[in-house]
């Protein structure tokens, strides 16, 4: 999946699971907290293994069930102690459901269920014909999307992102906009202070 693939589904997941269980939408520290869940797997992998080579591929440490667990577990555990058990929620949903979106995305592209992709170090990844190096990789990926969105041939995967995206923009603003609220309060109060000052 894509980066973003990643956050939407995060973030669904997480603010339906907010709505059910705790009555109300997330803060904009557990939007950014699902955020950084969901992205945590590319984020150690990725670099680690297209520009540093010390992994063979994308799919390593960050992507394996033997580290998202724990990792999870721990979150979930000192976010309660600090009082933020909602933001240790919302990080392990993101980091959790990004593993099976990987294993969804190799399905969809090539019928195979690459089960190796979540379990580093016992498996190895799906063979990588890709590019060397970081940027070259983003470039060769982002490309062939680029060029799908200014066709205007959608394949149905596509159709279905751009749904997806409506569906969580909708969302999140009945959530009220998390994160973005927060900085235009935040303005607001400096606005104030602001005025205050020279008033």
């Amino acid at each position: 999946m894509w980066p973003w693939e990643h956050v939407l589904v995060g973030y669904l997941a997480y603010s339906l699971l907010a709505h059910l269980w705790w009555r109300d939408g997330p803060s904009g520290l557990e939007a950014i907290a699902v955020a950084v869940g969901a992205l945590l797997p590319d984020l150690v992998d990725k670099p680690l293994a297209w520009e540093f080579g010390v992994f063979q591929s994308g799919y390593a440490i960050g992507h394996s069930i033997f580290f998202a667990l724990p990792i999870s577990l721990a979150a979930g555990v000192l976010a309660s102690r600090l009082g933020k058990l909602r933001v240790g929620v919302a990080l392990a949903v993101g980091y959790l459901l990004h593993l099976p979106g990987d294993l969804l995305y190799g399905f969809v592209q090539d019928r195979v269920l690459y089960l190796q992709t979540i379990s580093w170090p016992f498996g190895t990844a799906p063979p990588a014909g890709d590019p060397p190096g970081f940027q070259e990789r983003l470039t060769y990926f982002l490309s062939g999307y680029r060029e799908e969105l200014a066709s205007g041939d959608l394949s149905t995967y596509v159709l279905i992102q751009l749904g997806l995206a409506g569906l969580v923009v909708a969302l999140w603003l009945y959530d009220g906009a998390p994160v973005l609220r927060e900085c235009l309060r935040a303005l607001k109060r400096l606005g104030h202070r602001f005025l205050a000052v020279i008033g």
